[in-house]
């Protein structure tokens, strides 16, 4: 029963953590918005989005965002739904 008491308290610590994240827009965000908002995307690898996105211009689909070096397929898709991208011209 203690047991079970401890899980739910650590549970109900975690939730509002995860009830924030949320969409990003990431031809707008600061690399720490992306972080703190994008699962898997450290504060480093936020800060290459911005640099990618500085030299190469607005990410036009999700997709993009592997091209940035650290950011692979897998993170993509586990973000997908929570990556936005709207403002990027499609060509």
């Amino acid at each position: 029963m203690k047991t079970s008491k401890c899980t739910l308290a650590i549970a109900s610590l975690l939730l509002p953590w995860i009830a924030l994240a949320g969409p990003v827009n990431v031809n707008t965000a600061d690399a720490e918005t992306i972080s703190a908002e994008l699962k898997g995307v450290g504060l480093s690898k936020a800060r290459a989005i911005v640099e990618y996105r500085k030299k190469h211009g607005p990410f036009k689909t999700a997709d993009d965002l592997s091209l940035v070096k650290g950011i692979g397929e897998r993170t993509v898709e586990i973000n997908r739904r929570d990556i936005q991208v709207s403002g990027a011209k499609k060509k």
